[in-house]
């Protein structure tokens, strides 16, 4: 089978490897499509630089990149019963930039109005909305929310899961995405080129915070007096640390008084995938992809998610 990998930082080639082989508990996919994700262009690009210890001095330790995945059950492994081979599904796992991977706890079947390149650009992106907004900041229906970076995968899924746990929900963005972001259901959008959402006056119960490009000072302004940051992304220009010196800033800061901010990285679970797929069968959630690619297209969408300015999903068809 064919797999894109990681030979060396900053190079993603697609080569023949062996296919493999579902264990207990375990399902084979043959994977239709998959879409990309911020965490897929660290790998590729080997940052942040301080991080390498971990990832790989001079060359990368792991060289399968992707986790979304959307497709069609080839095999199951014992004890298997939920799924069967002929399943259409979608999920996360290590290693979707694949014609096959093989899938664990994070698979289900897939949304049945979605196509396989629809849903696979719901995952990863979905869990981080979900989980943020829902776990991390205990949102509430009837709550005020604010999206800072309400386009790309995780911003789009912000505004739109939002809305659907019941909060009142505004967006920050640039020009080109102030529309999108209102159908979407946001009820204000700041246009950070032309407003300062933090000078707005207003107050919020949480703030995603997607963009990572303001101070602990600066979303204090707009957070009510137990109000709470959850931060999800940061700046990619940065080399060495990455979003990592922000993160630490704003969770520093935020010790010193009642409002509080938390970092997190989703976690893939079958669960939550049930509880996407329930969203978007409902009518209530939509991906947004904003660019499909062929599978030998695969390193031009990783340079695209490089340049941070994706106003939806970047998907690969297999």
């Amino acid at each position: 089978m064919k797999a894109a990998l990681v030979r060396n930082y900053g190079s993603l080639v697609a080569l023949d490897v062996e296919r493999p082989e579902a264990g207990p508990g375990e399902v084979l996919v043959h994977v239709h499509a998959t879409s990309l994700n911020a965490v897929d262009w660290y790998g590729f690009a080997g940052r942040p630089y301080l991080a390498r210890p971990l990832m790989g001095l001079r060359k990368p330790r792991t060289e399968a990149l992707g986790a979304d995945f959307a497709g069609v059950v080839a095999t199951v492994g014992d004890g298997v019963q939920a799924l069967a081979p002929g399943d259409e599904v979608f999920g996360s796992q290590s290693g979707a930039f694949a014609q096959y991977v093989v899938a664990g706890k994070s698979v289900a079947r897939k949304p049945r109005n979605l196509s396989f390149d629809e849903a696979a650009a719901v995952p990863l992106a979905g869990f981080t909305a979900l989980q943020g907004l829902r776990d991390h900041g205990a949102l509430q229906p009837g709550q005020r929310v604010l999206v800072n970076g309400a386009s790309g995968g995780v911003g789009t899924f912000a505004v739109q899961i939002a809305c659907a746990l019941g909060a009142e929900v505004d967006a920050v963005c640039s020009t080109d995405n102030v529309e999108q972001a209102s159908e979407l259901g946001a009820t204000r959008v700041f246009d950070y080129a032309r407003e300062d959402f933090t000078r707005s006056g207003l107050r919020y119960d949480v703030l995603f915070d997607n963009a990572g490009n303001r101070s602990w000072r600066a979303m204090r302004r707009v957070l009510e007096p137990q109000g709470r940051v959850v931060l999800v992304g940061g700046p990619r220009r940065k080399r060495l640390l990455g979003p990592l010196g922000h993160v630490a800033r704003v969770t520093l800061l935020s010790k010193l008084g009642g409002q509080t901010a938390s970092f997190f990285i989703a976690k893939p679970n079958s669960e939550d995938l049930t509880t996407l797929c329930d969203l978007v069968e409902t009518g209530r959630v939509k991906p947004v992809i904003e660019r499909r690619y062929a599978f030998d297209q695969i390193a031009d969408a990783m340079s695209v998610m490089g340049e941070g300015h994706a106003r939806g999903k970047l998907v690969v068809s297999i």
